[in-house]
């Protein structure tokens, strides 16, 4: 009887084995998962990373930088724990990340500078809020000219004046830093409360581009590969946790 015995602990040891790896791959799968679906939560409703593709917010934020947005402060209250949230209005000054008004696919970050009820004028560049000149240590002008007239080409308009505006309710004027070179609220109007995403806080990484953009078949490829090989030459360590005032 003791051969079948011992035969008998031969069939079932497999069995249990294939058991104990079954249940450790379902706590991997769970593991998984549930990161999953924290990763999402968090992006949806608590911070999300942003990559600044032009040079329209210089010198704060820079071609290559990676941001950090807070999408908690300015979450809506209708949701379930939106009256727990520390929630507060926007500021002037703000650095904000919003749909864009003409194409909601898109996502540009600008600086809200006046809100819905004020009355917003720029006078020779310079930005007037209920006739008084605004104090804009962060705005930059690199274009000395002056475009005023009927002879300004369509795609500058309005760039260096614009006459007075009243900004209707639920509505903000987003500017950006990089004022000769930024297409904002001065070619598109006013932005929509609801077309907000959230606040920039800080970088979190910000590298060079490359000398030349990459272009045609593989472009993805080549561009990824490029990133890899020169990540630490090209990396702009003193950015790191670069705070966006």
């Amino acid at each position: 009887m003791a051969p079948a015995d011992g035969d008998g602990d031969a069939r079932i040891r497999p069995a249990h084995r294939s058991s104990r790896g079954f249940a450790l791959l379902r706590e991997y799968l769970e593991a998984v998962l549930v990161a999953v679906v924290f990763a999402l939560f968090v992006k949806a409703f608590l911070f999300e990373a942003y990559q600044i593709p032009s040079g329209s917010m210089e010198q704060n934020l820079l071609v290559g930088d990676h941001v950090v947005v807070d999408k908690l402060v300015w979450a809506p209250r209708s949701l379930p724990w939106g009256p727990l949230l520390p929630r507060r209005e926007i500021r002037r000054g703000d650095v904000v990340v919003f749909r864009g008004p003409e194409d909601p696919g898109r996502d540009f970050i600008k600086r809200a500078v006046a809100f819905g009820g004020e009355t917003v004028e720029i006078r020779a560049k310079r930005l007037l809020v209920g006739g008084v000149e605004k104090d804009e240590p962060y705005a930059i002008h690199r274009d000395p000219a002056l475009l005023t007239g009927g002879v300004v080409p369509a795609s500058l308009r309005g760039r260096d004046e614009m006459p007075p505006l009243v900004l209707p309710a639920g509505t903000f004027l987003a500017l950006g830093d990089n004022r000769d070179e930024s297409r904002d609220s001065r070619s598109w109007g006013p932005v929509a409360r609801r077309l907000v995403r959230g606040r920039a806080l800080f970088v979190y990484w910000s590298v060079r581009p490359p000398p030349e953009p990459f272009a045609g078949r593989g472009a993805a490829v080549r561009r990824i590969l490029d990133g890899a090989i020169h990540f630490f030459s090209r990396t702009r360590w003193e950015r790191t946790f670069h705070v966006v005032r």
